[in-house]
């Protein structure tokens, strides 16, 4: 079976084509043209109907949740609710990431919970499998590996973070630059890493990427280059292990592209704000123009219990300068396994920083909405407030819980209320303008 990429190389224009052009009011040749030249790809499987989502050039920025078991805690009932409080607080996409527990029967649940996009990282679950049949995650054999990789694929899985990036020249700069501020903060990459150091061979998913893209392209699952050697400290932000890694990626993600199979490159991490921006741009450059999806970033190191907020700032410079998937941060980040609430609130401040990125990247498609809240707000008119808001029960919610004696004001004014005085003054001036 031919993949979406393949299909619109070939000139055709699938269903999937042409819902994604309908959501994000654009032509169906556009988004086929942008799929065969790699610049926007559609997480789907084969073997599981999910959620219609484009990612990548001239789309709306994305956001996607996180969710998973730790070897601390384990509650797959838990990880359900997560996944569907991520979806009902408007994820676009889900990545599964347990690492404790019955990890087939976790993702399995999940996907069965949820109608988005699932994807998930398969080194966790290949060296979690490994430390239990040998006793020790570094005896990972190779065919148990890629084994793992199309068991999660037929499983259902619509998009696979893999480490092919990292290899033993990426490790050198690594060792050379005299390690880093933040050290190693990718699960995934911090055991390749071990496992190409105590085996001494190159990583597998590097030096068998054909062997990859194939298992992928089987199920036209969207092939994301995972960044194990990302930045976990603003200090970091690109460094030479760092850069080596995504040149990699980049290179890789046309490789793929060219094979049939949808690609998408990972970004940092911890980047400092001003840096953003080179960051997408160079991704961009040397990708030509693959789809980038950046995990937050965090521009600072010292939010630890805010760092949703700190990331929503990222995720707001990243979707302006042309980022296309944000990865959200959850109030628990750096500290605890996030609960259904940090889930919700990660979602919605991602959401909030996406958005108001793409105000400045897509004004002539955004900025309408922005407008009609300002009108709302001026005449006072609550309920198109309260349509016009991302998230209206939320408005809804704060406003009746402190109701004020007049409805057509608030309690933060009363009385003084600017709108209501101006109203007074200048309403008149409506009529016969285009502000009506």
């Amino acid at each position: 079976m031919a993949t979406q990429v393949e299909l619109a190389v070939s000139g055709v224009i699938t269903d999937a084509m042409k819902e994604i052009a309908t959501r994000e009011e654009l032509e169906p040749a556009l988004i086929r043209q942008r799929i065969a030249e790699g610049q926007i790809v559609v997480p789907l499987n084969t073997r599981r109907p999910c959620s219609i989502v484009g990612i990548g050039t001239g789309l709306r920025t994305k956001v996607n949740a996180s969710i998973g078991t730790s070897t601390d805690i384990v509650d797959i009932d838990a990880e359900v609710r997560k996944a569907r409080a991520a979806e009902a607080a408007g994820a676009d996409t889900l990545m599964e990431l347990s690492v404790g527990g019955d990890l087939d029967k976790v993702r399995r649940e999940v996907l069965a919970a949820v109608s988005l996009p699932v994807g998930n990282v398969p080194l966790y679950q290949a060296f979690c499998e490994a430390a239990h049949r040998y006793g020790d995650p570094n005896k990972l054999d190779e065919e148990l590996l890629f084994d793992l990789i199309e068991r999660q694929c037929a499983d259902g899985i619509s998009f696979m973070a893999v480490h092919c990036g990292i290899n033993l020249y990426t490790i050198e700069r690594l060792e050379r630059q005299g390690y880093r501020y933040g050290g190693l903060v990718s699960k995934g990459g911090t055991s390749m890493v071990a496992w190409m150091q105590k085996n001494k061979r190159e990583n597998p998913l590097y030096a068998r990427f054909d062997r990859v893209v194939e298992i992928l392209k089987k199920y036209d699952v969207v092939l994301s280059l995972g960044n194990g050697l990302r930045s976990g400290a603003i200090g970091d932000s690109f460094d030479r292990a760092m850069v080596q890694e995504l040149l990699i990626n980049c290179e890789l993600a046309e490789i793929g592209r060219k094979m049939g199979c949808q690609m998408m490159v990972e970004g940092p991490g911890h980047v400092p704000v001003d840096e953003i921006e080179a960051n997408i741009i160079l991704e961009k450059k040397m990708s030509n123009n693959a789809p980038y999806y950046m995990l937050g970033p965090i521009p600072t190191d010292v939010g630890a219990g805010y760092d949703h907020v700190v990331a929503a700032i990222g995720a707001a410079s990243s979707a302006r300068y042309g980022a296309d998937l944000i990865c959200y941060i959850t109030p628990a980040e750096h500290l605890a396994l996030p609960n259904e609430e940090d889930v919700t609130e990660g979602v919605r401040v991602a959401r909030l920083g996406a958005y108001i990125g793409d105000t400045a990247k897509y004004p002539e498609r955004t900025r309408a909405r922005d407008l009609a809240m300002s009108k709302a707000r001026r005449d006072m008119d609550w309920e198109g407030q309260f349509k016009h808001a991302l998230f209206p029960d939320k408005a809804r919610e704060i406003r009746d819980s402190r109701a004020p004696r007049d409805t057509k004001v608030c309690t933060m004014c009363g009385d003084f209320c600017a709108n209501k005085g101006s109203s007074d003054l200048f309403g008149h001036l409506l009529a016969g303008t285009c502000k009506e």
